[in-house]
């Protein structure tokens, strides 16, 4: 049975209290999951801060970028047992992590490296008032050890994210992976080892939040700041505790994402655009949509064409033949999200297709699977157009003008994303400057350019990242004026 160990300071350390890893797609375990407690993080926080005092403190940032790239290289050269870790961690159909997951996962090291290397500081130069003069220009330093506490719906790829951006800076990261999703981050530290980054720089502990290392790290006061991608109430716990030292914080928290389909969008693009944004991932994307509004004249076709594109979506596990959706995380999260199945029928909804479990057989009988759902019918009041589920559904209803679907799109505690469709251009402008999101795809979506700014509002998150942008968060902006 594999061994998920945690590593610090360079080293692999295996604790007493262990857990069990499990393939959500046939539930067997996968491996056990050694636990971090109080001492682990101790001893991680003191080597992420005596690197920063060595090596790694001293590096330039030429040399540190030539790392990262090797980094980068060595995930690529070692892909297939990174897709390996991935499937058996998420389920996912191989087409997707191939493809997205470990690519991506790679590229965030060589992007972020790049960026950081090239990215100019301001300078001035002014009269003094004694007639002299002077040079104020700006000096970029490492915020010190970040804690990166790291969701499971895109596990490498949303851990490299912040790690990348955080080692091109000349910090240090304690990453706590999520206890569902272990194995790529632990692989992670082979890589660091094998492309020769000191000690103490990259380092992983496992645990759960409350009472466990999320918890250890987030209020050890040698944590400098925190950044984490998840659950708003998760994110509201880890800011409290951020408070005591203010230290900062980087967030990328829920979404109830709107969709917003004009009449005149191009219909089967809208069509393919809503089928991934609601179902890629079995709906575990923080980004999805969960509540779509189509124009009335397209509204009863509109509906028609995504029934008959969920219910063509093959249910299985990674590696059967035109899978098109895989498990969800864990039991317990079937179990929320089929709660949220019974919440929309209980206050009346038409169940257009799906709803339930789909009859599994073979090793993927015990796995956690659900049927891709979508509801028309229910007030906007309802349960399931409130609150985020993480799963493959959706709500489809009407709106008759380009004010109903703004106010519509806005009537959330949320400010993530939205997806607008429509072949005006300049609604599509007007949508994007009156949706409340950080993030606004015309005609597409999950489209990013890493060099952009990432980031959620209102109870979304705080925050952006990407680009240049997660300079603000990395590092410490130091002004330095010399008078000649």
């Amino acid at each position: 049975m594999k061994q998920f160990l945690n590593f610090i300071n360079g080293d692999f350390v295996a604790t007493a209290k262990t857990f069990e890893n499990r393939n959500p797609a046939t539930n067997e375990v996968v491996g056990l999951v050694h636990e971090a407690g109080q001492a682990e993080v101790d001893a991680a926080v003191a080597a992420g801060r005596a690197a920063l005092k060595g090596e790694w403190g001293t590096m330039s940032v030429v040399k540190r970028a030539e790392l990262l790239h090797a980094v980068a290289d060595e995930i690529n050269r070692r892909f297939d047992d990174f897709l390996a870790a991935e499937l058996a961690d998420t389920g996912k159909p191989r087409s997707l992590a191939s493809h997205i997951d470990i690519p991506r996962g790679a590229a965030n090291f060589k992007i972020f490296a790049d960026i950081v290397k090239n990215v100019p500081t301001e300078s001035f130069q002014m009269t003094t008032p004694d007639g002299g003069t002077a040079i104020s220009y700006g000096l970029r330093t490492p915020l010190g050890v970040v804690g990166v506490i790291c969701p499971w719906n895109l596990p490498l790829l949303l851990m490299t994210w912040k790690v990348g951006p955080a080692l091109a800076c000349g910090n240090t990261v304690i990453v706590k992976p999520s206890e569902e999703t272990p194995a790529t981050a632990t692989l992670l530290g082979e890589v660091m080892n094998a492309v020769g980054v000191p000690k103490g720089v990259y380092q992983v502990l496992h645990g759960f939040g409350p009472g466990s290392a999320g918890e250890f790290i987030t209020k050890h006061p040698g944590v400098n700041g925190i950044t984490f991608t998840g659950e708003t109430r998760t994110g509201e716990a880890i800011m409290a505790a951020a408070a005591k030292g203010v230290r900062p914080v980087s967030f990328e928290l829920g979404g109830k994402n709107a969709g917003i389909v004009f009449a005149d969008a191009d219909f089967d693009k809208a069509i393919a655009g809503i089928t991934r944004s609601a179902f890629e991932n079995c709906g575990q994307v923080c980004l999805g949509t969960e509540r779509v509004y189509v124009q009335r004249p397209i509204f009863d076709k509109f509906v028609a064409a995504l029934k008959e594109k969920a219910e063509g979506l093959k249910i299985g596990g990674p590696d059967m033949p035109g899978v098109g959706i895989g498990p969800l995380i864990s039991a317990e999260h079937k179990q929320k999200v089929m709660g949220y199945y019974a919440k929309a029928r209980a206050e009346g909804a038409t169940v257009v297709t799906g709803g339930g479990e789909p009859a599994m057989t073979g090793e993927y009988a015990n796995g956690h699977f659900v049927q891709p759902t979508i509801w028309t019918g229910l007030p906007e009041s309802a349960s399931v157009i409130r609150e985020e589920i993480f799963g493959p559904c959706c709500h489809i209803a009407p709106f008759d003008t380009e004010e109903e679907a703004i106010a519509l799109a806005n009537a959330t505690d949320y400010g993530l994303a939205t997806t607008v469709w429509t072949q005006d251009l300049g609604k599509a402008h007007r949508m994007a400057s009156a949706i409340e999101v950080g993030l606004c795809w015309i005609n597409s979506w999950f489209l990013r350019d890493l060099r952009t700014a990432f980031g959620g509002s209102k109870a979304s998150g705080i925050g952006r990242e990407g680009g240049v942008h997660s300079l603000e968060f990395y590092t410490e902006l130091r002004n330095v004026m010399v008078k000649l």
